[in-house]
């Protein structure tokens, strides 16, 4: 993930982490066992986690499942709090448009909220690259469900999952374009609606928590997000053999 300019990284401020909790995400573990229910991923299989922060994920994966869970993010400041509550935890500083790995290791790739934050394309030309053939590629992220409103989401002065959101069909075309067959898609825009509730209780307001997360204005912020009417999926792909 690169950052340009003076981009605020609204995953590592304490306003959004106080409510997130060490997932930092909307539906939390929660979309995760939703996802293991449907793919069929054996004890001791290799995961990846790309955009881990904390480590939630990774952990999770590994006690509930048994799997050899592997996490990447770019974010030190994450990646230090997750290892000083896990030292031995498999955490690794890397971003997901650069995987330090091999080709075709991994059974799944998992991008909770992060794929939005990443070079989309390189992004989904790496998790390619990791998977074996028929490995599974699951997503959670934000999406644009008004694709006209999506445009001003790229203005805003904070990285975040909101700023890199796209329509479904956008996202569709570029998981397939890169190899992938789309085999689920499920809204859960629920937890997008809860979420936010979470952050009105504690703020009185999404302009109020936009204006203290990001420090500048947050009725513009807000309102550029609402313009796009923000939803939340869940999709699973798997690689097509060659």
């Amino acid at each position: 993930m690169t950052v340009t300019g003076e981009h605020l990284l609204l995953y590592e401020q304490p306003p959004l982490l106080r409510i997130a909790g060490d997932a930092i995400r909307p539906g939390g573990l929660d979309l995760t066992d939703r996802a293991m229910s449907l793919c069929a991923l054996e004890p001791g299989a290799w995961v990846l986690d790309a955009g881990c922060g904390q480590g939630a994920t990774v952990e999770h994966l590994a006690s509930r499942y048994r799997l050899r869970a592997v996490g990447v993010d770019p974010s030190a400041f994450l990646l230090r709090a997750g290892l000083e509550r896990a030292p031995s935890a498999p955490l690794i500083q890397a971003v997901g448009e650069a995987l330090p790995v091999a080709s075709d290791l991994f059974a799944a790739v998992f991008a909770e909220c992060t794929l939005s934050l990443m070079d989309r394309e390189r992004a989904l030309a790496e998790f390619h690259r990791v998977l074996h053939d028929d490995g599974w590629l699951i997503l959670t992220d934000m999406y644009a469900r008004d694709p006209a409103g999506a445009a001003e989401l790229r203005h805003l002065p904070v990285r975040s999952c909101v700023a890199g959101a796209v329509s479904r069909e956008e996202l569709i075309a570029s998981v397939t374009a890169h190899g992938f067959s789309v085999r689920l898609w499920e809204d859960h825009t629920d937890a997008l609606k809860r979420f936010a509730a979470r952050l009105i209780w504690e703020h009185g307001s999404l302009a109020n928590f936009w204006q203290c997360a990001a420090q500048t204005d947050g009725s513009v912020l807000d309102g550029a997000v609402t313009l796009s009417r923000p939803g939340y999926y869940l999709m699973i792909a798997q690689k097509s053999r060659d």
